[in-house]
């Protein structure tokens, strides 16, 4: 299982790569209810309703996290928001293989609880490795990414450098 946390999630809609990762992943893709809500709850800008599209079609699952108690504690623990607090909480109730997360205080929840993360940055790169889209196409979704995610300019330079290798 693969587990998103609202952030990461967003912007990989953002990028335009949702679809094609969805695609690609080969295995099962879920939120709990929390990042749903952060993610489409009324809301109606594209990113939004890709993602909106991808659950009504089950692509991508919700799921409720049962430890209420340990959601609480990671928010308590990292300072996190729900959202995140339950993406990592649900990760761990499902032994999930991977999560996509980008907010700095859900990656440390993820260092000290075990759970394997990776980025949106890396989701690209991935992307590209894989030959999924070519390098023009990755390096203007990285330009996205630096817009839209809040990145230390030393991440974007060895992302670009790792792109046009």
């Amino acid at each position: 299982m693969f587990v998103f946390d609202s952030s990461t999630l967003i912007l990989i809609a953002r990028i335009e790569l949702l679809d094609l990762f969805l695609s690609e992943i080969g295995m099962e893709v879920a939120i709990p209810r929390a990042v749903e809500e952060e993610c489409c709850g009324g809301k109606k800008t594209l990113d939004a309703l890709v993602i909106q599209k991808a659950v009504d079609e089950s692509r991508i699952t919700v799921w409720s996290v049962k430890n209420r108690k340990l959601v609480l504690k990671l928010e308590a623990d990292f300072s996190m928001g729900r959202g995140e607090s339950e993406a990592v909480a649900l990760a761990l109730q499902e032994k999930a293989r991977l999560m996509g997360i980008d907010d700095k205080r859900g990656i440390n929840a993820c260092k000290l609880t075990g759970v394997p993360f990776t980025t949106a940055i890396a989701i690209l790169l991935r992307s590209r490795q894989k030959r999924l889209i070519d390098k023009d196409e990755a390096l203007a979704r990285l330009a996205s990414l630096a817009r839209y995610g809040r990145y230390k300019s030393s991440i974007l330079e060895d992302a670009k450098r790792r792109l046009e290798d």
